[in-house]
């Protein structure tokens, strides 16, 4: 097997460079370093730690347009979103370098003496990335738990690592000692199984599809590794009679087409009341035709190309098995293009309606009542992400209750911010990314009593 991989430019099928890939010998060493630089790391003051990671943070600034750049041709996201996907590591970066001189524990009233608890770096973390969304996923991995005062072996996905590879390079740029993050580009078989097995490694956090994470979750169970999952998602977005049908129909292109469908909070179930129905997906067509589908290093892109020829092939298949209802446009000539795509369907047992497509393909169902809605939105095995528009606050906030999903959105598709918690229900994954509380995933809480005797 070759110790290189090509990366393609997804929007021309060309080659853009060769990127050396980690032997086990190397992964090992990479861990090694990581744990060399552990004790000096967790011993620096939570002033200097901060300091570091507000320093890192203006280096990602300053290289924001270079980082774009290289996503637009590593990943064939579009010019707007590649800025604020590097935008979106420097923000995590500044968020989480408030969080050293905050990580405090408790003082517990105890008798005949003094109960503290402090919260204790677990080790080395190793962070496994996907091709969908490779710099602000990684960010959201490193940044607290360097914060928390571990260190960090990343594994960029195969497809998609150069701009992990470049955020690596910033970091020493920005003064972080050798070891401190370290980039692993590699096969999963290697990398991410030895970030598994290996003793050192005391965390994995992984994103990506559920079946590799189930196998990431019985591998880390052996030596009772802690693990943070963020899995599959097959969301809905329920639009209820009274809703601002314009604005609805208006918004649910984006909720679902962005990145080409290749995000695990894509809202690719669309669910209407049946008196608004016909009138929404008649809103709903133009507003899917217009989407411009071009290529990605055109800054008026909206809809970039699907990430590989594979990808291309695994939506085709399901877009085989139904009728579409429309579409949008796609250029022709070289390209993972794929068209922006709308199938009408009243059968929920459906492949399109229950499996994660990972494509610009929304299916749209209609719904009787408001049980009937929330019923078909929780008859899936994901539970990441959804929306719901309505006009009715009682009801927005009974339905919002009702949906088994981790990141709901009213009148809204809102589903990531740094400041907030972000996770699934059900097999969509297991813990929270983001928000104030995320650097405690990344330690253990010590209880220490001191004796006044």
């Amino acid at each position: 097997m070759s110790n290189t991989y090509t990366v393609v430019n997804p929007a021309t099928e060309q080659a853009v460079t060769d990127v050396q890939m980690a032997d086990l010998a190397a992964v090992d060493a990479a861990i090694d370093r990581a744990a060399a630089a552990l004790p000096a790391w967790r011993a620096i003051t939570p002033g200097e730690r901060a300091t570091l990671l507000r320093r890192f943070a203006s280096v990602v600034d300053a290289h924001v347009e270079e980082l774009a750049e290289l996503e637009v041709r590593n990943s064939g996201h579009t010019w707007g979103n590649a800025v604020w996907e590097a935008g979106n590591v420097r923000d995590v970066l500044n968020y989480y370098s408030a969080s050293p001189e905050r990580l405090t524990g408790h003082q517990i009233p105890v008798g005949d003496g003094v109960d503290i608890t402090f919260h204790e770096p677990l080790g080395v973390v190793g962070i496994i990335v996907p091709w969908n969304f490779p710099m602000p996923i990684a960010a959201w991995g490193f940044g607290p738990a360097l914060a928390a005062g571990n260190t960090v072996v990343l594994k960029p996905a195969e497809l998609t690592p150069l701009t992990a590879i470049r955020l690596g390079e910033l970091a020493l740029m920005a003064g972080l000692p050798e070891g401190v993050l370290t980039i692993v580009p590699g096969r999963g078989s290697i990398v991410g199984e030895r970030f598994v097995t290996h003793p050192t490694v005391r965390k994995v956090c992984f994103t990506g599809s559920t079946g590799v994470g189930k196998r990431i979750m019985a591998g880390c169970a052996d030596q009772v590794k802690r693990v943070t999952l963020e899995l599959g998602g097959k969301s809905a977005n329920i639009v209820f009679a009274d809703a601002d049908l314009t604005k609805a129909a208006a918004a649910a292109p984006s909720a679902v087409f962005d990145n080409a469908g290749q995000d695990c909070c894509a809202r690719s179930r669309i669910l209407v009341e049946r008196s608004a129905y016909d009138e929404f997906v008649s809103l709903l067509e133009p507003a899917v035709q217009g989407i411009k589908v071009l290529d990605p290093s055109d800054r008026s892109s909206e809809m970039g190309p699907l990430i590989s020829a594979a990808q291309k092939a695994t939506v085709q298949g399901y877009v085989d098995d139904v009728e579409v209802a429309f579409s949008g446009s796609r250029p022709d000539g070289p390209g993972f293009w794929f068209a922006p795509t709308v199938v009408l369907t009243d059968d929920p047992s459906e492949r399109i309606w229950r499996d994660e497509v990972f494509g610009p393909v929304v299916a749209v169902m209609p719904f009787d009542d408001e049980a009937q809605a929330v019923q078909l939105a929780n008859d899936t095995e994901f539970g990441l992400s959804g929306s719901i528009f309505t006009r009715d606050v009682g009801r927005a906030l009974r339905v919002s209750r009702a949906v088994e999903a981790g990141n709901l959105s009213v009148n809204s598709h809102s589903a990531v911010r740094y400041w907030t918690p972000f996770g699934g229900f059900k097999q969509s994954g297991l813990g929270r990314e983001l928000g104030p509380d995320a650097p405690h995933s990344f330690t253990e809480v010590k209880n220490v009593f001191i004796s006044n005797e």
